[in-house]
């Protein structure tokens, strides 16, 4: 009999997939992870992982699996938190959702599985594992969730094949009405719970908020960029190379403080992502502002009017050669060569169509369409048809 150890965390989908390993005949093991336990931040009325914790065990004994709980907050703390405030530090906007599950539950965890005589992990998250044979060798392929709406393999971007053989998504073949209902039918208390937001441990705090535990409040300008400014002043034929254009349209836009009007203060650039648009406490305009472009260094926020403002979209993104990560190596290409894929920059985007240009010093995806709000340190996850075959982080 296999071993299967489950990421329990006391929601319902991980609890479903305890459930139905238990049925497929796995020996299965629950183990929650505790990550964060800084009083100075958590919110205890929004997410107690007391209450997380005491409900996954509940789950556990009702189940009739073994259940462990284990503490990964100093692991947490200096893989996602001390990232998390360094890339915002620096003007780039992190996933730590992402960063989590590459450097927690598909590393630190899997190795605690596996030490513990686990074959497999288990989580709850939705989408698909399946195994071909390509010139005598296993390939895993990193598949949507059949749930289009609740499809999370972009939190998964960057895993690689050693983690993906040791993986298992029991649920990703059901819609999350489907897993609700498998709960109510067994009587699993988390069958009605509602769904975490986001990072656990922040809560409904505000991220200025979190942020000030460490990046100090700085005065700075809010200028308003004339939706008729554009930066764009070369054509297309005019750029020696395919590079050069491509890395033109990848860059962020070149802004000055002269290049548009004061119109109020903020407290931190740092506080700021691309395409936000509440917090900047900014009335009287007849459509509403987003930020599009931030400069760190000055502690300039620089906002457009409205959401079709031309300072909001990129045509390409530049992803660093040393920050590629080919799920699927074989599908990999080669210097100077390209190829057609869908992509997305966030959770739950629709799929985009672009194509990889790969350079020496990396690679670019050029967009079929100009996109809105792509910035620096986000996670860029691509596709073939349903299935992810790499990622990189945005430069």
């Amino acid at each position: 009999m296999k071993k299967v150890i489950v990421a329990l965390s006391g929601g319902v989908d991980s609890s479903v997939s305890a459930l139905l390993l238990k049925q497929q005949g796995y020996e299965v093991i629950g183990l929650f992870m505790k990550n964060w336990h800084d009083e100075g931040v958590t919110i205890s009325d929004e997410c107690p992982w007391l209450d997380d914790s005491n409900d996954a065990m509940l789950v556990a004994d009702k189940l009739g699996i073994p259940f462990q709980t284990i503490d990964l907050s100093k692991e947490y703390h200096s893989r996602i938190i001390d990232y998390m405030f360094y890339e915002y530090e620096n003007g780039r906007t992190p996933n730590p959702d992402v960063l989590c599950n590459r450097e927690i539950k598909f590393d630190i965890f899997l190795d605690i599985a596996l030490n513990l005589g686990a074959d497999y992990i288990a989580t709850g998250h939705y989408c698909q594992i399946d195994k071909i044979n390509k010139n005598n060798k296993e390939i895993y392929r990193l598949l949507a969730g059949v749930d289009d709406n609740k499809d999370q393999s972009y939190f998964l971007c960057q895993l690689n094949q050693n983690q993906l053989a040791k993986a298992i998504f029991p649920i990703g073949h059901l819609t999350k009405s489907q897993v609700r209902d498998i709960a109510k039918k067994s009587n699993l208390i988390t069958a009605n719970k509602k769904d975490s937001q986001g990072l656990c441990f922040v809560g409904k705090v505000k991220l200025p908020d979190f942020l000030r535990m460490r990046l100090t409040p700085k005065i700075g300008k809010v200028i308003l960029i004339n939706k008729d400014f554009n930066d764009l002043k070369r054509e297309k034929n005019k750029f020696r190379s395919k590079k050069d254009y491509l890395s033109y349209l990848s860059s962020p836009s070149s802004f000055s403080s002269d290049d548009g009007e004061v119109i109020g203060e903020h407290q931190g650039s740092y506080y700021f992502t691309v395409g936000q648009r509440k917090g900047l406490n900014i009335g009287g305009f007849k459509n509403p502002l987003f930020v599009i472009e931030k400069d760190v260094k000055n502690n300039i926020v620089y906002v457009g009017m409205g959401d079709k403002h031309p300072g909001l979209y990129k045509k390409a993104l530049f992803v660093d050669f040393n920050e590629i990560n080919w799920i699927r190596e074989d599908l990999s290409i080669d210097e100077g060569d390209q190829l057609d894929i869908l992509f997305r920059i966030r959770y739950r985007q629709p799929l985009q169509k672009g194509k990889i240009y790969l350079f020496k010093e990396g690679l670019f995806i050029e967009f079929s369409s100009p996109l809105s709000s792509v910035s620096s340190g986000q996670f860029v996850s691509w596709y073939i048809k349903n299935e992810l075959i790499g990622s990189g982080i945005i430069n």
